[in-house]
């Protein structure tokens, strides 16, 4: 299978800290990877460092044939518009959620690109597809939202974009078992001809469904917890 996301010695942080050292990933086209790892190993730093959010980076990034990494000491964010315009978009860990603004507004909000915006509506009734509930909340408040409403408005945001490759930092965060089983059962069912990487502390929930599970420990990459043979 081609190679859709290739990253070669990156190594990220913010001001003087190090998170991330000489980190190698290849993500393949139609690969969900799963990647695990304790609160504070740099997860979510290899996330925004992939975005260009990180404070600073060096190494190489690939994505789909163009070079998106490099050295960077300042600007983050200032390439991000562009990456979701090639095909990146991203869950973020948590409630990043704009608490006074509806679902159906939020998940507009996720129609970054000319084509999304202009089949919104159509976008926005394949998310209620997807995740139910949120159907007759559409007009409710997201801060009003359960953690695992929210959670699912933040995934459907992400999912209203054309993406090449997803990037889903911890979706269980915070969430019982029942409704974390249910966010997860969605995005396994996600067809994927890009890629998908999930950060995820609980190793359960990805096994059986992620086709490999990568370990992260104190910022480096510790090889296949688990590998399932691509078809």
């Amino acid at each position: 299978m081609s190679e859709l996301l290739k990253i070669n010695q990156l190594s990220a942080g913010y001001g003087p800290l190090r998170v991330l050292h000489e980190i190698d990933l290849t993500a393949h086209r139609g690969e969900r990877i799963g990647l695990v790892g304790l609160n504070g190993h740099g997860k979510t730093t290899l996330i925004r460092a992939i975005t260009h959010m990180a404070g600073w980076q060096q190494g190489s990034i690939t994505f789909d044939g163009q070079e998106i990494g490099g050295n960077r000491s300042l600007g983050a964010g200032r390439r991000t518009p562009r990456l979701v315009r090639m095909g990146i978009s991203v869950a973020p860990q948590g409630d990043a959620i704009f608490p006074g603004l509806s679902v159906r507004k939020h998940l507009e909000c996720g129609a970054h690109t000319k084509i999304a915006w202009q089949e919104r509506r159509k976008r926005i009734a394949h998310i209620f597809e997807i995740f139910p509930p949120l159907k007759p909340l559409q007009h409710s408040l997201v801060g009003k939202l359960s953690g695992g409403e929210r959670r699912m408005v933040s995934i459907g945001r992400m999912l209203m974009t054309d993406a090449k490759l997803y990037l889903i930092d911890e979706p269980s965060l915070g969430l019982a078992p029942k409704i974390s089983n249910r966010v997860m059962a969605a995005l396994w069912e996600l067809p994927v001809e890009g890629a998908m990487i999930i950060a995820e502390q609980n190793v359960s929930l990805l096994a059986g469904h992620a086709d490999r599970i990568v370990g992260m420990h104190a910022g480096r990459l510790r090889g296949d917890v688990g590998h399932v043979e691509l078809g």
